[in-house]
Order: structure tokens, then C-alpha cells, then sequence
């Protein structure tokens, strides 16, 4: 069943509406990034410090709950989400908390940069401890975050959101393998980009049925730009692409065998390919599609994660 869009009475449970408004059910991909990223450090024989795994990952998950608040905030601020009828809630058009009555723009941007602060010090705190590249990795990972959707570089209104997620889903497992390991490393960028290529994925499909409400907002994604008969190629070019970068890694020998085993979701991407192609331009009918896709990303992630730490990696890695 469709869970139903928040109603005015939440506001009664503020700390609840709080939680909700942050997307918890889409904060689960950055959970399986970091363990990408800590799998790939213990794969390559570091020792896992625990605390800054859990630092990393608390961390990590706030980061994001910060950025699905404001992304909701600069989609009220462009009339984007109102103008959004054709909805597949909860997959698209946003938490619908400011249109609903829920919060104000006003507290929707104040839980927001509330919940980036203290993601700030904390950052700090692992680079002392990890090494002074992580502030890179973090400032990129915020900037990125920052202008996904705010204005004025407001990427993916220039068609260009997909690369973001893609590259902010990226930094995270390079982020968590740098805080074990203190140093740059090739492992974690070739381990990761399958996983932040299905993670843009679902940022691309999502963005079918918005497609007439991003284009009244002046929200130009890559649906709005290619249409939707020429979206849903791109959008297979896109997951075939993440698969058969986890093949060619596994084949030319930079990953674990093992790591195949997470190439056995393409038969839900598929799924939703199937639905997707039939229905590209019917929003009503993509809710399958939406949910095959984020099933296939996590799970993807979840096995990647698992074969990555218990297998066995090909050659001395450094």
C-alpha cells in the first residue's frame, strides 16, 4: 500500500515530523556506501577501528537527512513541488511536509542547516584523526550536496543531477576508506562506482513522473530535457553501465570473484527496465519500476559490502 503524504497534524509531534521530513526510508543508500567503504579498508587488510566506522556512518546518515530537507526547502522556494500533480508518493515530488502544512519553508531550512552543523566538527575531528585529505572529500561531498538543487548552480535543473548523486554517493565510500586507511587509494573508487551509478539511477527514474511539474518549475532535469522516450534509454545505458563496470573491475582482477555476486541484482533493474520502458511516459503506473530500482540499489550495496570484506582480493593491495 502507498503510505499516505503527512498531514497537519504532525506538527503536534515535532520531533516526529522532524525524523519523517528527513526521508529516513532514502537515508538506507548512504548507510550502504560507508560499508562499501569500510568493506574495500578491511579487505585490504587495515584494521577497522570501530569508532570512527560508527563516527563516519552517523555522520554520514546526517549529512544526508540535512541535504533531503533542504533539497524540499529549494523545491518550495522554485514551486517546483506544487506544481508537482503526478506524484508517486513517497518516491517523488518530495516529503510533501511544506506544501501539506507540515513545516514552513522557514523550519524546513532551519532543520536543515540544523542538521549539517554539527556534521561540521565532527568532520574535523576525523581528519585529525584519519589525515587532512578527508577535509577535501568533505567539503567536495557538501558543496555537491549544496548545489544538487540551491540555487545558483541548482545542478539538477541544468540535467546535470545525476552526475552529482553520483559523485556525492562516491565520496562517501571514498570518505569511510579513507577515515580507516588515512591515505587516497584506487580500490575504493573502482569498488564504489557501480553502487553510485544505481544510486543515480533512482535520482533518473524518479524524475518521470515529476517531469511535467519540474518543467512548469523551470526545473530542467534529464527527463524534462530528453523527454521521456529518450530518458528511459539513457536511464538503461545508465544501470548497464554500473553493471558492467562491476565486470570489468572483477575481470581484470582489481576486485574480489566474490564481488560478482552483487551483478545478480541487474535482474531487478531489469524488472524495472521492463516497467520503465512500457510506462515511461503513465506516472500512475511507475511505482513498481521506483521500488525494483531502490531494491536493487541496496541490495547491490549490501552484497557488494559483504563480499568486499570476507573475500579474497586479487594481489597485494596497498
Amino acid at each position: 500500500m502507498t503510505p499516505s503524504e503527512p498531514l497537519p497534524a504532525l506538527r503536534a509531534r515535532p520531533f516526529v515530523a522532524a525524523f519523517l521530513a528527513t526521508r529516513p526510508a532514502f537515508l538506507g543508500v548512504t548507510l550502504c556506501a560507508c560499508l562499501i567503504g569500510i568493506a574495500v579498508a578491511h579487505g585490504n587488510g587495515l584494521p577497522i577501528d570501530a569508532a570512527r566506522a560508527a563516527l563516519t556512518v552517523l555522520f554520514a546518515l546526517l549529512a544526508h537527512a540535512g541535504i533531503n530537507v533542504l533539497n524540499d526547502y529549494f523545491d518550495a522556494r522554485s514551486g517546483a513541488d506544487a506544481a508537482n500533480v503526478e506524484r508517486v508518493f513517497p518516491f517523488t515530488g518530495g516529503s510533501r511536509f511544506i506544501q501539506n502544512g507540515v513545516l514552513s519553508e522557514a523550519e524546513t531550512a532551519r532543520l536543515g542547516w540544523g542538521l549539517l552543523l554539527p556534521v561540521v566538527p565532527a568532520g574535523l575531528w576525523l581528519a585529525w584523526q584519519a589525515g587532512p585529505g578527508l577535509l577535501a572529500i568533505g567539503l567536495a561531498g557538501l558543496v555537491i550536496g549544496w548545489a544538487y538543487s540551491a540555487p545558483p548552480l541548482a545542478l539538477v535543473s541544468r540535467g546535470l543531477g545525476e552526475a552529482a548523486v553520483a559523485a556525492g554517493w562516491l565520496l562517501v565510500v571514498v570518505g569511510s576508506d579513507y577515515v580507516q586507511r588515512g591515505a587516497f587509494a584506487l580500490a575504493p573508487l573502482q569498488a564504489g562506482l557501480s553502487y553510485a551509478l544505481l544510486v543515480a539511477a533512482i535520482l533518473f527514474i524518479n524524475e518521470f513522473p515529476d517531469r511535467r511539474g519540474d518543467a512548469a518549475a523551470g526545473k530542467r532535469t534529464l527527463v524534462v530535457r530528453l523527454g521521456p522516450d529518450g530518458a528511459k534509454w539513457a536511464w538503461l545505458g545508465l544501470v548497464l553501465a554500473a553493471y558492467g563496470w562491476l565486470v570489468l573491475m572483477v575481470g581484470r582482477g582489481y576486485l574480489p570473484q566474490g564481488a560478482a555476486a552483487a551483478a545478480l541484482t541487474l535482474i531487478l533493474s531489469f524488472r524495472a527496465a521492463r516497467s520503465l520502458l512500457a510506462h515511461a511516459s503513465e506516472p500512475c503506473e511507475l511505482a513498481p519500476a521506483l521500488r525494483l530500482t531502490i531494491a536493487a540499489a541496496h541490495l547491490h550495496g549490501l552484497v557488494l559490502a559483504a563480499t568486499l570484506a570476507l573475500g579474497r582480493w586479487p594481489g597485494a593491495m596497498t
